[in-house]
């Protein structure tokens, strides 16, 4: 097809038109890490601590997680806080030997005299939002802290959390990740990273500039009234902690986020279970959006949430932006060799566009993100042109999701396998064959994409022109690589491998790596 025919114009301003969209969303990252410096210094404030402390209720849901399940519950019973002011309730969907591991760890705290409860229901109606609603049906206290199953509660967690509730404004009070297997291999490096930036820059700049931020699912205290208020747990999402931390705020309750004050959980350490997690999260993300967003937006809120909402609840759409620009970028490399050749505005659509999106955006957010956590910042930098990497290869298992999520196909809820990792290069004690096969031709297609982008890498090489565009097309051809790779890895090998037994019962605890800096609440 000869350069000049329309089709290529046409092509050229379907480019633009993404390019644009993806230059977008890379500005309002610049805005977050603009409001996170701006703001990082207006930490939460304790106005007052409660003169006696409250009841509270701690709630485990856990679904089929024997490798994690006795670890959980023997750290939620050594919590430091008035055994007489403290309820647990231990939530078990599960169908497997995870009911007996949770039956005989509560039977032994229960003989240590501490006031804990199993409830296993006999189906999953609801999922994890429909668990946790009914375990607040017999909760006995005003006050409800959340931990999946593969969190390490620290011991003074309540006691840090509990007297931000003194303010009657305040609805949740959410603590940061912390990693226990960030060391263990090149993907959870990356996913650590990923997330300090999630939580570092996120959450600080909206929660500090007046915007409003999300619960996480775990690792957060809710005030039962504000559940009540906000309409309960509801489930027609598969991010039922980003649905009702909106509804929510936009009931006028408070969130506050504690940077300093963290607790220690697993990454998924094989790559299905990250694709797993990830396609969840896009999935319950534009659930969220389209059942929320028109409600925002129609709203008297003030502009600035609504900006924030709309930018938060749509990011999920970038995946689809990221395919589509994958797609256009050899019939745009050859545009540009037969009619641009080496004008400026040539090296403006591709070098440019492309320099601005993986380099510029990214590498600001994260960078900032890692040298507020680590003072050993420099460490984590050098996996940055990895993390851009694998951000383009989820791309397209991140863009089914969103596409289902924004059409309405159901689906349940698919829990992120565990794999009882207790610290960075630990014993893996899981296989693959836990993991769930599901889109078995996704990983083909993400290889091919892998071949189509080498193809591009070679018709730029021919050229001889176009250098600067390479590394980039590079950074693309590396993530779908690396993702397909794995993929088939975990599908076809792991999970011929017998996985080995449980092991549940024996699960050693240990402490997390970083807590709270300075002195203990009372």
């Amino acid at each position: 097809m000869p350069a000049d025919s329309p089709y290529y114009s046409y092509l050229l301003y379907v480019y633009i038109a993404v390019v644009g969209v993806l230059v977008v969303y890379g500005v309002h990252r610049y805005q977050l890490v603009y409001l996170y410096y701006k703001h990082r210094r207006n930490a939460p404030r304790l106005n007052a601590c409660f003169a006696n402390l409250p009841r509270v209720t701690v709630q485990l849901p856990m679904f089929n997680e024997p490798l994690v399940a006795r670890r959980v519950i023997e750290r939620t019973c050594a919590i430091d806080y008035p055994r007489g002011l403290l309820e647990i309730q231990v939530l078990d969907d599960s169908t497997d030997e995870t009911v007996d591991i949770a039956r005989r760890t509560v039977e032994e705290a229960r003989a240590r005299g501490v006031d804990i409860r199993l409830f296993h229901r006999d189906n999953r109606e609801g999922f994890k939002a429909g668990a946790l609603a009914e375990g607040l049906k017999s909760a006995t206290s005003d006050f409800v802290l959340i931990f999946d199953a593969d969190f390490l509660p620290p011991p003074n967690i309540i006691r840090e959390l509990i007297h931000y509730f003194t303010d009657e404004k305040v609805g949740m009070v959410q603590a940061r990740w912390e990693h226990l297997n960030r060391g263990q291999s090149l993907l959870t490096k990356t996913q650590a990273i990923m997330l300090d930036g999630h939580f570092v820059i996120e959450h600080t700049a909206r929660n500090r500039s007046g915007r409003f931020m999300s619960f996480n699912g775990t690792a957060g205290m809710w005030r039962r009234a504000c559940i009540d208020d906000a309409g309960g747990w509801q489930h027609d999402t598969l991010t039922e902690d980003l649905d009702l931390s909106y509804r929510a705020q936009m009931r006028g309750w408070k969130f506050i986020f504690l940077k300093d004050l963290t607790s220690a959980a697993e990454l998924p350490p094989e790559m299905m279970a990250f694709k797993s997690q990830q396609a969840r999260w896009a999935k319950g993300g534009a659930q969220t959006c389209r059942k929320l967003l028109p409600r925002i937006l129609k709203s008297r809120l003030p502009l600035k949430i609504k900006v924030e909402a709309f930018f938060h609840l749509t990011s999920c759409t970038t995946y689809i932006w990221m395919v589509l620009l994958t797609l256009l970028l050899f019939p745009v490399l050859y545009l540009k060799m037969s009619l641009f050749r080496d004008s400026m505005l040539g090296r403006a659509l591709f070098d440019g566009s492309l320099l601005l999106l993986a380099t510029c955006s990214a590498g600001s957010f994260y960078y900032a993100s890692q040298r507020e956590v680590f003072r050993t910042w420099a460490e984590s930098i050098k996996y940055l042109p990895f993390l851009m990497s694998l951000g383009v290869g989820v791309s397209f298992n991140n863009a089914i999701s969103v596409l289902e999520g924004f059409f309405g196909k159901p689906s349940e809820f698919v829990r992120t396998p565990k794999f009882g990792e207790i610290a960075a290069g630990g014993t893996r004690n899981a296989a693959g064959s836990l993991l769930k096969r599901g889109r078995w031709l996704q990983p083909f297609i993400e290889l091919s994409f892998a071949i189509y982008l080498l193809a591009c890498v070679i018709l730029c090489y021919l050229n001889g022109r176009i250098t600067v565009g390479i590394p980039f097309l590079l950074l693309f051809m590396v993530g779908y690589s690396y993702v397909a790779g794995l993929s088939l890895y975990t599908q076809y090998v792991l999970t011929a491998r017998p996985a080995p037994p449980a092991g549940g019962d024996t699960a050693p605890a240990v402490e997390p790596a970083v807590t709270r800096r300075g002195e203990a609440r009372p």
